[in-house]
């Protein structure tokens, strides 16, 4: 994205004083990089250090193979994708129940659209150097309109309906149908009115990505999984995945076949999140699986927004890359229906379920399910990461190395701000006698504390 000159140097003066604890951390600032001359010059910008520095070759060649892009482009777009996200978040606080989306686009993502329902906040979205879209609905009403379609979705058949989300850049509840009457009658059954909702034709029948590889396999009984990213819950170790690959109890064996851990929680339907302890013999790395075996550095979780690039490590078909569709989507599997997923454009066959989903250094989510293939093209859906460390209270194992400081739940002296917990957009913290609201969802981690990361947290 490309700001205005005086929001330019406010950006990088703000970016200077946070830029040594943002590139130790591996997290994007808020900082703005021009997609022209700026992605050439020899001195990097803050902003492009920290949101270029710890991502992977793999990643960045990834990118440039399945979006695309040239080198110069992949890293023009990480840059504004992580400015992109802060002042999407800023806006949301600034606009409040007029707020209705925002999304970017542009093969460098320098474009950012923020949707409004009050035509009197184009000056303020314009000012923040967005585009703005005045349309009917507020992102609280569609949200609204598809929490009642989910639970409508437990007593009524969503087969023929499988897949249904909030779309930003329309405007409306998406319903994609097999059979257009199946969306009737659950559009219907929700008495949800029909000026909120588009129904899609579809050929589309989602399943779970059984006997998949994301980072490293792993096994259990007869099937095989994968890892999606290491986490720890106290002194015990352990990784992240789908919960259609196990369920608490069950034992696994690592891509050697090693005895490894057991479930110890999962989730599916509803949900598709799990998590396994191992045992001694494995220790959790803040890595994933990248193309040719290198490794994948994970920085933290910040939540990309709709229309950014995001990359998956799978064990069938490697490194693939593509786009956000959409957040908050729901999702109907032979075995139930699932919420709260993102759609993406990534490929993915079996053979890669429960693994990576990465955006620059930022966790994403675990792959959950999909349709189509890597040959002919298909959608994904993945359980997003920072709900899954928060229904679990698991801490995401990161590059930043060091003390990973408080526990979940555990505030730094003098403040509510906690390393460990998960925060989403808006959620309120005092740190150092000053109040902040979060920007962009994310689990907290020492060195990123409100002060410094003006990426995440804006004084209230």
């Amino acid at each position: 994205m490309l700001p205005t000159p005086h929001r330019r140097a406010a950006a990088a003066c703000a970016a200077l004083a946070a830029a040594g604890a943002l590139v130790l951390a591996g997290l994007p600032g808020s900082a703005s990089a021009q997609t022209g001359p700026a992605a050439a010059s020899p001195f990097p910008s803050p902003a492009e250090s920290a949101a270029v520095g710890k991502t992977s070759p793999g990643v960045l060649k990834a990118m440039q193979r399945d979006l695309g892009l040239t080198s110069a482009q992949a890293k023009a777009r990480l840059v504004n994708e992580a400015e992109a996200g802060a002042d999407a978040g800023a806006l949301h606080n600034a606009l409040g129940r007029s707020f209705a989306g925002a999304w970017v686009h542009g093969a460098t993502s320098q474009k950012l659209t923020v949707a409004t329902t009050d035509a009197a906040e184009v000056p303020v979205i314009e000012a923040r150097g967005a585009s703005a879209e005045v349309v009917r609905h507020s992102v609280a009403r569609l949200d609204a309109a598809k929490a009642r379609l989910d639970r409508a979705a437990k007593k009524t058949a969503t087969r023929d309906a499988p897949v249904w989300y909030v779309d930003v850049r329309s405007n409306a509840v998406v319903v994609r149908a097999v059979k257009a009457a199946a969306a009737t009658s659950l559009v219907s059954a929700a008495g949800v009115d029909s000026s909120l909702v588009r129904v899609q034709e579809t050929r589309e029948r989602p399943h779970p990505l059984y006997d998949l590889v994301g980072g490293e396999a792993y096994y259990m009984g007869g099937g095989r999984c994968s890892i999606g990213f290491s986490v720890t819950k106290g002194a015990q170790q352990g990784f992240a995945t789908a919960g259609h690959c196990g369920r608490a109890g069950t034992a696994t064996t690592g891509y050697n076949r090693v005895a490894q851990g057991t479930f110890q929680a999962s989730i599916f339907p509803g949900r598709d999140m799990a998590w396994v302890a191992t045992n001694s013999q494995w220790t959790a790395t803040p890595y994933v699986k990248g193309p040719g075996g290198q490794r994948v550095g994970v920085g933290g979780s910040t939540q990309s927004p709709v229309g950014a690039s995001i990359c998956r490590s799978g064990s069938t078909t490697g490194w693939h890359c593509g786009t956000i569709s959409q957040h908050n989507t729901s999702v109907t599997y032979p075995e139930g229906t699932i919420s709260g997923v993102t759609r993406t454009t990534v490929c993915a066959e079996p053979g890669d379920s429960g693994g990576s989903y990465i955006s620059g250094s930022q966790a994403q989510g675990v792959t959950s399910g999909g349709s189509g293939n890597c040959r002919s093209g298909g959608t994904t859906f993945h359980q997003p990461i920072n709900p899954l460390l928060q229904q679990f209270g698991l801490t995401l194992r990161t590059t930043g190395g060091g003390d990973p400081g408080p526990g979940p739940g555990e505030p730094e002296p003098g403040g509510t701000w906690a390393a460990g917990k998960v925060y989403a957009a808006g959620d309120s913290v005092t740190y150092g006698g000053a109040t902040y609201r979060c920007l962009q969802p994310h689990q907290a981690q020492q060195g990123w504390e409100p002060p410094s990361t003006p990426a995440l947290w804006e004084a209230a």
